[in-house]
């Protein structure tokens, strides 16, 4: 059985471990960005199977208007079971009706967001970062 908890204190270095299972693209092996990463999220759900982490969606939310997905990873060996969906669902349900949920896509996962609901628009603009 999948447990799922909002703002629970986790462990950079498990991060870490669950972005490298989950094949997501993320400075893993820079520690002490992981844990500022997780820091100046205000809105943290994690997956947990027995007491090891195996999923992380990483917000950022004024709890009014808009969510900012950043992050959302699932242990490869739990993939394909509802997890990302259930980790998007918790976050719409800490969020309210009234908020948008925001998120850029790696490419492989452009039709799985589809799949599961969202929009996708043409309308967005990015500067990306230098490192």
């Amino acid at each position: 059985m999948i447990e799922y908890r909002q703002n629970h204190p986790l462990d950079p270095q498990e991060v870490a471990r669950v972005f490298k299972a989950s094949g997501i693209n993320r400075p893993s092996d820079d520690i002490p960005r992981i844990t500022s990463m997780l820091e100046g999220a205000n809105l943290i759900v994690s997956a947990w199977h027995e007491d090891k982490l195996i999923g992380v969606c990483r917000a950022l939310t004024d709890y009014c208007y808009c969510c900012y997905l950043s992050d959302l990873a699932v242990d490869r060996a739990y993939q394909r079971q509802g997890i990302g969906t259930a980790l998007i669902s918790q976050v719409r349900q800490a969020t309210g009706d009234e908020v948008s949920l925001v998120l850029l896509s790696a490419p492989g996962a452009m039709d799985y967001y589809k799949r599961i609901g969202l929009t996708l628009v043409d309308h967005a603009f990015v500067k990306k970062r230098l490192r």
